[in-house]
């Protein structure tokens, strides 16, 4: 799914007390549980999102954090955006964060101020809050914030933050110290104060090791294996999807793209039963509302997504306005545009990547350019009068050729379905920790190739909806990084929205580091410069789904196939 955040920084409404004032907004939400009273003496507990209430609501991972906490009577949760907030405790004893984009994380420092939280994890008492975070940022590689966080959760929270919210409220009235080791133990609970990195010769990461013997010697990703997945928790028509209830359908893809973190990190590929689950859960949400969102990475990939869609089909569907995450081109069909059409659909998302075959091939996307035809034909006599095409630049291996394939490709499209309006969102690759191209740096010919596609398609009438180079730039230092970059964005708050201050600030580190460790790398050293496979990672201790064995074998597969 396209993420809906900007690194656009913190604006809030007029405070009182550092915190942003309550907003109409909060009253118009229709929630999907019930919320339990807080007992006397529940643990005071504020759930934070690095953005505007309307980005943050629309988060399922959100939602369902929050959803957690105020089911509990033991916990009384407060919820904080950068725009407004429920009223504020006095003060708190748990403050979290849920993460999924690069860009939010240094916003993480503007709420800690606000609450009047100590900014290093180090600097924090007795009498400060624990403060934890979780979300697929924090799970790749947490470490360019880790010295900002107390605890950090790895991987699906279903299991996970249950445990973690029973061991916090049990240790109450414990020395802070003595509280964080006993998180510690927790499978998926990640300290990073209990982990010290050592760097070599010439300040290349070479270790990230536990400080003594009591701590688990490395963390591994906590995966959910239940029968169900995420729904909506709220449905508000002041969310960035007004008023829609979303269901996860899958979790992960089978396709496995080389760059792909939403696959290789959420692995395995899961599906809840319809019947049972995604059924209970579709009809959970249209009692309150129209508006359904059918979400995850490859939705029509379900075995049972045919059943799903003919029940949505038939009267249960009756006056729903569906719509549905980006689809895998060859699972388009005329039965599915025609439903979307009939359910109020107006477009299609697919995701190509390339439209040069040999590239897709690069990095296994099992795709031909028969079936993204076929798939644009399909959604025209479907009904359906847009399609949307998510591709990348600067991709391993990639030539100017296999960019010009892209703009032939929709060229071709234009041509072959008249009157389908086609766009092309597309952005730079950035590689992603526990991915086989993660050792692949971004490739500075990137933005001259995403301007040699909009002269290719604008003055043909295709629209193009490039990301920016220079923030995907930002972005892959925070997703490279090691924990030398925390001065960095707390060096630089207050104008992280500018890219020269990322630049300046980086550079001014490396001329005056922090007298306990050396330099981090350059900016080219992190962003640019290819990495050796076997080579000590910021998150080499933090083990996802496969092993490191296996992601190079995908990318020698790719990189080097056989003749």
């Amino acid at each position: 799914m396209v993420p809906l955040g900007q690194p656009m920084g913190i604006h809030q409404a007029p405070e009182y007390g550092g915190i942003p004032r309550p907003a109409p907004a909060l009253n118009q939400e229709t929630l999907l549980f019930d919320p339990a009273v807080p007992a006397p003496g529940a643990l005071r507990a504020v759930l934070a999102f690095p953005s505007t209430y309307s980005v943050g609501i629309t988060s399922l991972g959100f939602q369902m954090v929050w959803a957690t906490l105020a089911q509990r009577p033991d916990i009384d949760v407060r919820r904080l955006f950068t725009d407004q907030a429920d009223p504020p405790h006095r003060s708190s004893e748990l403050f979290g964060l849920s993460l999924s984009w690069e860009l939010d994380g240094p916003v993480l420092l503007d709420l800690l101020e606000g609450q009047r939280i100590p900014l290093w994890s180090h600097e924090r008492s007795d009498d400060d809050p624990l403060v934890f975070g979780g979300g697929p940022v924090l799970t790749a590689n947490p470490e360019p914030l880790a010295p900002f966080f107390d605890v950090v959760l790895l991987g699906d929270g279903e299991e996970l933050l249950p445990e973690f919210l029973d061991a916090v409220v049990a240790s109450r009235g414990q020395p802070r110290q003595q509280r964080l080791r006993q998180l510690a133990r927790l499978d998926g609970v990640y300290v990073p104060a209990l982990y010290r990195p050592t760097y070599d010769d010439d300040g290349m990461l070479s270790a990230v090791t536990p400080v003594d013997a009591d701590v688990p010697s490395s963390v591994r990703k906590r995966t959910w294996r239940g029968n169900s997945l995420t729904q909506s928790a709220v449905v508000t028509p002041e969310a960035a999807w007004p008023s829609i209830h979303m269901v996860e359908v899958v979790r992960s893809c089978p396709e496995l793209c080389r760059f792909c973190l939403a696959s290789y990190l959420t692995l395995p590929f899961r599906t809840p039963p319809v019947e049972d689950s995604l059924i209970p859960a579709v009809q959970r949400g249209l009692a309150v509302t129209d508006r359904l969102g059918l979400l995850g990475a490859s939705v029509t990939q379900h075995p049972q997504f045919d059943e799903l869609l003919q029940w949505l089909d038939g009267p249960a569907g009756d006056g729903v306005r569906l719509s549905v995450s980006s689809v895998r081109a060859a699972t388009v069909t005329a039965e599915l545009t025609r439903i979307l059409a009939r359910r109020g659909s107006r477009s299609l998302t697919i995701a190509i990547e390339s439209g040069s075959e040999r590239l897709r091939q690069v990095v296994n996307k099992k795709l031909s350019g028969e079936a993204i035809a076929e798939a644009a034909a399909q959604a025209r006599a479907g009904g359906l009068s847009g399609l949307k095409l998510y591709g990348m630049v600067g991709l391993p291996t990639e030539t100017d050729d296999d960019v010009d394939a892209t703009a032939a490709l929709l060229l071709d499209l234009r041509r072959r379905t008249p009157g389908l309006r086609l766009s092309l969102g597309v952005s730079t690759f950035v590689p992603k920790a526990h991915t086989p191209f993660q050792w692949d740096g971004v490739r500075p010919e990137a933005e001259a190739r995403l301007q040699r596609l909009g002269k290719r398609l604008k003055p043909k009438g295709i629209e193009l909806r490039p990301e920016s180079y220079g923030w995907s730039l930002v972005q892959a230092l925070l997703s490279r990084g090691d924990r030398r970059l925390a001065p960095l964005m707390a060096a630089i708050r207050g104008r992280q929205n500018s890219l020269g201050a990322w630049k300046q600030g980086l550079r001014r580190l490396r001329e005056e580091p922090p007298a306990a460790e050396p330099p981090p790398p350059s900016w080219e050293a992190i962003v640019h410069a290819p990495w050796t496979p076997g080579q000590v990672l910021p998150w080499s201790h933090l083990h996802g789904p496969l092993p490191e064995a296996t992601l190079i074998a995908h990318r020698q597969a790719s990189l080097n196939p056989p003749a």
